[in-house]
C-alpha cells in the first residue's frame, strides 16, 4: 500500500505517563501503516522540561508558529508530590498554558458522539463547543489575606497618576484577589470565535456577567459587539449562522433546553467548569477533543484529559489497562486534517475522516474500553484494553477502506 505523502511537517509534541505509552501505540497501529508521517518532535516529558528549563515547551510553541499545525499529548502539570516523585528543580508551570499564552490562543473542546451512549440531557443531539478564553481572570490573579483595615485598588498610569477605590474596609481578616485581562487578548479571543464559527459553520453564543461586572464583563461584551459589527456581520449572514450575546445564567438556560450543534464562548473560569460540565453529561472526558485556536489561524490539537495516572502505575506493574485513546486518536486525525487542508492534500483529510469514521463503528458494533462500556445502552458491550481497542479499530479502517 503506497503512504500518504506529507509535504509540510506537524509539530509533534510527546507528553506524560499513559497517554505517552498511548502515543507511540496509536502512531504504530493506525497512522505509520497508512502516512509517510512527517513531525518535528519535542518531547514535552516533564523529565526533559526539567532537563531544559522548561526552554522545550516555547520551542515547540514557536514551531507552531511556524509550521501552523500541532498535535499535542497530555502532560503533567506538577505539584508538590510531583516535584519530589520526579526530583524536578522547579515546579513548571502548564505547558498547556505557556503555549496558550505565546499562540495567544482560544482553546475549543467539543464532544465525540456515538450511537448507543446518549447524553444526559435528552434534548441534545448535537455537538456542543466550548470556546474558553484561556487567559488572566482568576488564573492569573493575585491573592491577599488580610486583617482589619482597607482595601483599596490603586491604577497608576504612564504620567504617574494614580485612581484610587476602595473595594471593602474589613473590619475582620478576610481575603482580596485582584484579577485582570487585556483588550488585545479579548480582542484576539472574539475572532478566534468568530473564524471558528465560520469555519465549522456552527452558531456562535457568548455569555458573561455584565450586569454585575459592567465593567469588567461589560469590556468582553463591547469588544465582542464592535469586531462582530465591523468585521464579520456580513460574513455570517453570508454562512447563515448567527452570533448573539446573553448572560452567563440565561445561557445556562439556554444550553440545558437546546438540541446543541453551536458553539459557547465563556470566559477563563466559565469556559473551564462549563467544559468539564458538557464533557460528562456527553459521556466521557475521554471522548472530548480539544484544539487550540490562534488569531492569525495557527492550530493545535490535542485531548481534552489528563495523563491517566493511576492506569500508567498499572502498566508499569505489567497491566495492560482498558485506557480510552478516542481523544488522542482525534487530536492526531484533527491535526493531520488541518494539515491536509492547508497544504491542498484531499488524501490527507479523507485519511483523517475516514479512520475517525473507524473509530466510531468499532464503538458502535460494540467494542469499546471499559470506561465506555459503563455507560453503553446497547447489547453486552465487548470490553478491550488499550492495545486491543486500537488494532480493532485498524481492522475496522481497513474493511472500511476495501
Amino acid at each position: 500500500m503506497t503512504k500518504i505523502p506529507m509535504s509540510v511537517p506537524l509539530v509533534e509534541m510527546d507528553g506524560d505517563e499513559m497517554t505517552r505509552v498511548l502515543w507511540k501505540q496509536i502512531k504504530d497501529e493506525l497512522l505509520l501503516p497508512y502516512v509517510d508521517l512527517k513531525t518535528e518532535y519535542y518531547d514535552l516529558g516533564l523529565p526533559e522540561r526539567d532537563r531544559t528549563n522548561d526552554q522545550v515547551t516555547h520551542e515547540a510553541a514557536e514551531a507552531i508558529k511556524k509550521y501552523g499545525v500541532g498535535v499535542k499529548c497530555a502532560t503533567i502539570t506538577p505539584n508538590a508530590q510531583r516535584m519530589s516523585e520526579y526530583n524536578l528543580h522547579e515546579m513548571w508551570k502548564s505547558p498547556n498554558g505557556t503555549i496558550r499564552a505565546i499562540l495567544d490562543g482560544t482553546v475549543f473542546r467539543a464532544p465525540i458522539l456515538v450511537d448507543g451512549i446518549s447524553p444526559v440531557v435528552k434534548t441534545w443531539k448535537k455537538p456542543i463547543t466550548i470556546a474558553r478564553h484561556a487567559y488572566g481572570d482568576v488564573y492569573k490573579a493575585t491573592e491577599l489575606r488580610t486583617g482589619e483595615g482597607k482595601a483599596e485598588l490603586v491604577f497608576t498610569d504612564r504620567d504617574g497618576n494614580e485612581t484610587r477605590k476602595t473595594i471593602y474596609d474589613f473590619e475582620c481578616p478576610g481575603v482580596l484577589t485582584g484579577q485582570y485581562n487585556k483588550d488585545s487578548s479579548i480582542s484576539s479571543f472574539a475572532r478566534a470565535c468568530f473564524n471558528f464559527a465560520l469555519d465549522t459553520k456552527q452558531d456562535l453564543w457568548f455569555s458573561a456577567k455584565d450586569t454585575i461586572a459592567k465593567v469588567y464583563d461589560g469590556t468582553f461584551k463591547q469588544i465582542f459587539a464592535e469586531i462582530y459589527e465591523n468585521e464579520y456581520r456580513a460574513r455570517f449572514e453570508e454562512a447563515g449562522i448567527t452570533y448573539f450575546y446573553t448572560l452567563i445564567d440565561d445561557a445556562v438556560a439556554r444550553v440545558i433546553r437546546s438540541e446543541g450543534g453551536f458553539i459557547w464562548a465563556c470566559k477563563n473560569y466559565d469556559g473551564d467548569v462549563m467544559s468539564d460540565m458538557i464533557s460528562t453529561a456527553f459521556g466521557s472526558l475521554a471522548m472530548m477533543t480539544s484544539v487550540l485556536v490562534s488569531p492569525d489561524g495557527k492550530f493545535e490539537y490535542e485531548a481534552a484529559h489528563g495523563t491517566v495516572t493511576r492506569h500508567y502505575y498499572r502498566y508499569l506493574e505489567g497491566e495492560k489497562p482498558s485506557t480510552n485513546p478516542m481523544a488522542t486518536i482525534f487530536a492526531w486525525t484533527g491535526a493531520l486534517r488541518k494539515r491536509g487542508e492547508l497544504d491542498g492534500s484531499s488524501a490527507l483529510c479523507r485519511f483523517a475522516s475516514r479512520m475517525e469514521a473507524a473509530c466510531i463503528a468499532t464503538i458502535e458494533g460494540g467494542t469499546m474500553t471499559r470506561d465506555l462500556a459503563l455507560l453503553w445502552q446497547g447489547q453486552t458491550p465487548t470490553v478491550v484494553n488499550s492495545e486491543e481497542f486500537l488494532r480493532a479499530v485498524r481492522a475496522t479502517f481497513e474493511t472500511l477502506e476495501q
